[in-house]
C-alpha cells in the first residue's frame, strides 16, 4: 500500500495496519521538564498534523483534515489526545517588545544544594518564563522578561538572589533577538 503526502491515502485505498485503531493511540509522553514519561511514537499522520499546526496555529480542523486524508473530527480527537498527552502545546506566542517589557535576560544561577526547590522558586515567578537545570559553568538557566532595568535589577536582588541555595547569578541581557523558532518539526 502506498501513501500519499503527509499521511494522504489514495481514493479506494484502505487505512494501513500501523493506522488501524483509535486515532492517535498514544503512548504517554514527557511534558516539558517531566522525564517520567516514556517518549510516545506518532505516525505519519499525527506527525503532518502537529506539523500543520506549527506551521499555523490557527489553522481549521477542516484544513489539517483536507491536508492530511482524515474527517475533521478525527483530527480534532488527534488534536485533543495530542495536547493532553503532553506532545504539544496550542499558545499565541507574544513580542514581549509590543507589550512594553523592554528587557529581556537569560540568567545563570550557580546554586548549592538540591535544585528542585530553586526551580520550583523560579518557576513560580510571573517574569520567568523558561527554566533549565543544565550541567557546565551554572547549575540552572532561567529566561526573564522585565519592564526595563530596574524592574531586572529588582528582580534579580529581591527574588532570586534571595532564594535558598542560590549561590550566584550571572545575567545575559538580550541585546537583538536574531531567530525565534517553534518550528524544528517532529523528525
Amino acid at each position: 500500500m502506498t501513501t500519499l503526502g503527509a499521511g494522504r491515502l489514495d481514493p479506494g485505498q484502505r487505512r494501513p495496519e500501523a493506522f488501524a485503531g483509535p486515532p492517535a493511540a498514544l503512548a504517554p509522553v514527557p511534558a516539558r521538564g517531566d522525564g517520567d514519561r516514556a517518549p510516545v511514537q506518532l505516525d505519519a499522520i499525527s506527525k503532518a498534523i502537529v506539523e500543520q499546526l506549527q506551521q499555523d496555529g490557527r489553522r481549521s480542523y477542516a484544513k489539517i483534515a483536507a491536508a492530511v486524508g482524515l474527517s475533521e473530527a478525527a483530527v480534532r480527537q488527534r488534536v485533543a489526545r495530542l495536547t493532553e498527552a503532553g506532545v504539544m502545546q496550542i499558545v499565541a506566542v507574544t513580542n514581549p517588545l509590543q507589550l512594553g517589557f523592554r528587557r529581556q535576560a537569560m540568567l545563570g544561577i550557580k546554586a548549592e544544594g538540591r535544585l528542585d526547590p530553586i526551580v520550583e522558586a523560579l518557576s513560580a515567578l510571573p517574569e520567568v518564563d523558561y527554566v533549565v537545570v543544565t550541567a557546565g559553568s551554572f547549575d540552572v538557566l532561567a529566561e526573564v522578561v522585565c519592564e526595563d532595568d530596574d524592574h531586572l535589577l529588582a528582580l534579580l536582588e529581591d527574588q532570586i538572589r534571595t532564594i535558598p541555595g542560590v549561590r550566584a547569578t550571572e545575567s545575559f541581557v538580550y541585546l537583538k533577538l536574531s531567530k525565534q523558532t517553534y518550528q524544528w518539526g517532529t523528525r
